[in-house]
Formats: structure tokens, sequence, C-alpha cells
């Protein structure tokens, strides 16, 4: 059985989160959540509260035991970007991308 939370339109780039995703990826749920909480990053933070949805909503599954769970998939989309523009020299302008991600758990037992 497996269980899934989805997050949508976080403010972080895709690239940073998946360098924590990476750490994180086939491990069983109480050795995640602790790599997670002594991370020191973004995306750390935000990974733990989708981690622990994917645990709550496992837990309202009468068939599934949450201590047997570890993180079968965990991928990052990209989201909407936020254009904006930076003066540059000689009256010119460049864009920024403030970019942003789809986060997505799934979990399943051992």
């Amino acid at each position: 059985m497996e269980a899934k939370a989805v997050v949508k339109n976080i403010r972080i780039s895709p690239q940073k989160a998946r360098l924590v995703a990476d750490m994180i990826r086939g491990k069983q749920i109480d050795t995640a959540l602790n790599t997670l909480k002594f991370t020191p990053k973004k995306g750390a933070r935000i990974l733990r509260k989708v981690v622990e949805s994917a645990v709550a909503n496992a837990s309202q599954n009468e068939a599934i035991d949450v201590d047997t769970l570890f993180v079968k998939k965990i991928f990052i989309d990209g989201g909407p970007m936020l254009k904006r523009i930076r003066p540059r020299a000689m009256g010119r302008a460049s864009r920024i991308l403030k970019r942003s991600s789809h986060i997505t758990v799934v979990l399943d037992e051992m």
C-alpha cells in the first residue's frame, strides 16, 4: 500500500530542492525525518513537512503499518516562474526568473 503527499507552487528552485531530496530517497521514514531535521537548508524544512504529511496520510489507512514505511519515490518538478526585470548597463534590462516547485512524495511499506 502506498501513501502520497503533493505540495505545489513552493517558492524554491527545483535544483536546490532536488539536492535535499536525493539525501532521503529510499530511506526509512525515521531516518529520513531525522536527516531532514538536521540539514541546514531551506529545502529540508519544506520536504520535512511534505514527508510528515505523507506519513499522516498513511496513518489514515488501516491497512498500512506506519513503522515500516520508506520513501519509495520523491520527485520535484518545476512550477510556474515569476518573471522580473533587472536594470543593466546602457539602458538595457535582463530577466530574472524566480522559480517554484511542485513536490511529490510517495511512501510504501517494506
